[in-house]
């Protein structure tokens, strides 16, 4: 960087286009800006969500749910799309205030239950069902650390890293170095983590794995910000062998889709509301113009 920034006394919010890809939509403030009552399907349990990092946890982990049989676990996946401001609307506000995805609402309780936070949404499913946390209850305190670090690290791999390596209008050396340098140093924790273990907590795959696979293991595998080669993830071996472990499981093939609406066609389901739309998803039905997403 060549200019320097001061600060102002009071800090003020300046509405304009800087060139950032969400400059239209980013605010300092909370709330709705339209009414837009959310879509309920047939099933108890409601996703609205996109299939960005933290989307995909959660989809992940309903998909490996039925593929256990838990038929609890059968949902309705509707796409929440954040570059339009979909995340603004009424309906989903009411369900997270926060205004991020993804966002649950599970019906089958008494009075219908809003779960927002992806970590929060996939304590909450794990534990209504189950599965997914550890055969070892001594361990229970490792997974809840392991699935809370994923959760405190993703600012610095999205919001700082991915920002300004992918998405701020100008790259800007500092930040960059000052990133990709924590980046590496959270590679490391899991790359000395992994060489003893099997997955984050041993033998048993649990949500803390399918939560940083999101984010560490796509990263690990070139699928985020194009930032493979930069941040030489392959010299991870470890974390190499366990993010294509993951990503090699059928519930984890079928997650990843689920309300993607960029990239390989192939890959898009706009929407999920049974097992079906997986075998029924075709370039006919997606259609030439979002190939681009």
């Amino acid at each position: 960087m060549t200019d320097t920034y001061t600060p102002p006394e009071v800090w003020t919010w300046e509405q304009k286009d800087d060139g950032n890809r969400f400059a239209s939509i980013n605010r300092p403030i909370a709330g709705p800006t339209h009414d837009k009552p959310l879509e309920v399907g047939k099933h108890p349990l409601q996703l609205y969500s996109l299939a960005t990092p933290n989307g995909v946890k959660v989809s992940v982990l309903l998909e490996e749910l039925l593929a256990l049989g838990e038929s609890g676990a059968e949902y309705d996946a509707w796409l929440i799309n954040i570059g339009e401001g979909d995340q603004f609307g009424s309906g989903f506000v009411e369900v997270n205030p926060n205004s991020k995805i993804p966002a649950l609402m599970d019906h089958s309780t008494p009075t219908p239950t809003r779960v927002f936070e992806s970590g929060a949404i996939m304590l909450y499913l794990a534990e209504k069902h189950g599965q997914f946390l550890t055969g070892d209850p001594a361990l229970r305190p490792e997974m809840l650390s392991c699935l809370f670090w994923q959760m405190g690290s993703a600012p610095y791999l999205g919001g700082g890293f991915g920002h300004f390596y992918a998405y701020a209008p100008e790259k800007w050396e500092y930040p960059i170095n000052r990133f990709a340098m924590e980046i590496k140093r959270q590679l490391d924790v899991l790359e000395r983590n992994l060489a003893e273990r099997r997955y984050m907590t041993g033998e048993d795959y649990i949500i803390a794995d399918m939560a940083i696979w999101a984010w560490y293991g796509q990263l690990a595998l070139g699928r985020l910000y194009d930032a493979g080669t930069f941040l030489d993830v392959e010299s991870y071996a470890n974390v190499q062998r366990w993010a294509k472990e993951i990503d090699a499981r059928p519930a984890v093939q079928r997650g990843r889709m689920v309300n993607r609406a960029f990239g390989d066609p192939a890959m898009q389901l706009r929407e999920r509301h049974d097992a079906g739309d997986f075998e029924t998803q075709t370039w006919d039905k997606i259609g030439p113009k979002d190939a681009d997403g």
